[in-house]
């Protein structure tokens, strides 16, 4: 990625209009951040699952919480504002949530049960005055379980689900609290909330400067001490641009940014930048149609294209920014348990599969895949594509592009393989978010999930793997759901559902200024673990 003058001088300009602190001895970091805006601070960030380590987990707290301060292996779930929560003894869609007492927001208004109810309503309750469209579009799609919800006390809230779903605390990572007092306070304007929001959360909103930068400082009576920030003063700035984050880190302008472009590493490194990765919840990959009239209903052919990839290149073609992928988690995760194929490249047996199926150098495999002309973070979606087809053509497989915006594959992908729109395509490229049990397998492997309903976009349908899922459902045991789902994984791996490419590693590149920071294996990123 080249830098040019007119992205450094824009950077510079907006950079250049930053305060300086006031107090010499505060700890200020700034962060440039790969949005075009600073996300929606008004309890349910918008921009994607990464917006809410900006103005989520900041300025705010989820009932049940991921464990964002370990590197090592996977998070947990773990209590947040409620401090615990149990399913019914014999109703089994009635969820009991008790509530951490105690806890103030930043407008020192307590935090109870009513709030949490008024909070719900704020998304679900098209009717009630704080009901909140651009809250909700963000955060109901991520509670598709949720059917009603009462106060029983002051720190009790009920929750009923539409049917039995052992899997539902995943959900309510992503439903954040806050303050009814502040909005009543601020005319019960959104608009005027999201300038002064008020949450529970470790930062405060200072200062909010649309398309330019958020302000956020220390809580310093945040009710969780381990999760007091590190920092006096975070300063988020919008830094769209590859090559202006790049620019500004060099210069000093910013103290660590998100997702530098590969071709930036060696620079960063050079100029005494350290890279920061982890392997995320996140998986580049094809989704091949079994649609009858697809090649890809034949086994032997998804596994060739499994086999004839060579991963490691594509990492090297991302500057290192990636890990390879051996199925739809990482074998770190407790779902990836033990698939008898093995994914890794093997050119020879993928042409051995593709010859037992009828094809050859000079017969290939004829085929089309839609694609984007862009990807996110660090993926460079037709660098990818190009390489990968030249790597298809060594195991007779000939694949055509539709390249297509970003945009307009997500609204092929939501269609399915069915829709009219895909009926020249076998497969679509879109990567995914596998940080749950709903978003890794249940949306993409259920026969109940089938495009349009779902995003089963190839319309997959496995009688196993429905049990599997339908067992998981039902079983409360976190070891018994772990284990379902682990079988769930063995058998999507070896059918080879999928042709997966490579894991998202989140990468950031920090100045010699940041002394720690802790990077979780997931979007979710605690900012309060950000120290100078």
């Amino acid at each position: 990625m080249k830098l040019t003058r007119r992205s450094v001088v824009v950077g510079a300009g907006a950079l250049a209009a930053l305060p300086v602190p006031a107090l010499a001895q505060e700890k200020v970091v700034r962060f440039g951040i790969s949005m075009a805006d600073v996300p929606l601070t008004t309890g349910q960030p918008d921009r994607g699952a990464g917006a809410y380590k900006f103005t989520g987990h900041t300025i705010y707290d989820p009932l049940i919480a991921w464990e964002m301060d370990i590197s090592d292996r996977p998070g947990k779930l773990i209590p947040g504002l409620a401090t615990e929560w149990k399913v019914g003894d014999a109703d089994k869609t009635l969820w009991t949530f008790k509530l951490r007492p105690g806890v103030k927001f930043h407008d020192g208004s307590a935090f109870t049960a009513d709030a949490v109810i008024w909070n719900f309503d704020k998304v679900f309750d098209t009717k009630c005055p704080q009901f909140d469209q651009r809250q909700a579009s963000q955060v109901r799609p991520r509670l598709p379980s949720v059917a009603s919800y009462k106060k029983v006390d002051d720190m009790t809230v009920e929750v009923k689900t539409k049917t039995v779903d052992a899997l539902f605390p995943y959900q309510m990572l992503w439903f954040l609290i806050s303050s009814p007092t502040q909005w009543e306070k601020l005319d019960k304007d959104w608009n005027k909330f999201a300038s002064e929001p008020s949450g529970t959360g470790p930062f405060k909103l200072a200062r909010l400067v649309p398309r330019e930068r958020a302000e956020l400082v220390k809580n310093e009576a945040y009710w969780n001490p381990k999760r007091i920030p590190r920092t006096d003063r975070m300063i988020l700035v919008v830094a769209p641009e590859a090559a202006t984050r790049t620019a500004a880190l060099l210069s000093g302008s910013v103290d660590l940014i998100e997702t530098p472009p590969p071709d930036a590493v060696d620079r960063l490194q050079k100029g005494g930048m350290r890279i920061v990765q982890n392997v995320t919840p996140h998986v580049w990959n094809y989704h091949p149609s079994v649609l009858p009239g697809s090649p890809w209903v034949d086994v032997r052919l998804r596994k060739a294209a499994n086999l004839a990839i060579d991963r490691d290149a594509i990492v090297k073609l991302l500057g290192g920014l990636a890990q390879p992928a051996f199925g739809q988690v990482d074998k770190t995760s407790p779902w990836f348990g033990k698939p008898t194929f093995e994914l890794k490249y093997a050119p020879d047996a993928a042409r051995k599969l593709m010859s037992e199926a009828g094809f050859s150098k000079t017969q290939p495999l004829k085929t089309k895949f839609v694609v984007a002309s862009g990807g996110t973070g660090q993926m460079l979606s037709l660098p990818m594509n190009e390489a990968i087809q030249e790597m298809f053509k060594e195991a007779f497989i000939d694949v055509e592009f539709r390249v297509v915006e970003l945009e307009a594959l997500y609204t092929a992908w939501r269609a399915g393989a069915k829709a009219d729109m895909n009926k020249d395509v076998t497969a679509n490229n879109i990567a995914y978010v596998t940080a749950d049990p709903l978003y890794a397998f249940t949306r993409f492997f259920h026969s109940n999930q089938a495009a349009p309903v779902g995003v089963n976009w190839s319309c997959y349908a496995n009688p196993e793997v429905d049990k599997l899922i339908d067992e998981a459902l039902a079983t409360f045991d976190p070891t018994g759901q772990d284990a379902l789902i682990a079988k769930v994984h063995e058998k999507v791996v070896d059918d080879a559902v999928l042709i997966w490419v490579v894991h998202d590693t989140n990468p950031h590149a920090l100045s010699p200024k940041i002394k720690s920071y802790v990077q979780a294996q997931h979007w979710f990123q605690d900012l309060t673990t950000i120290g100078v």
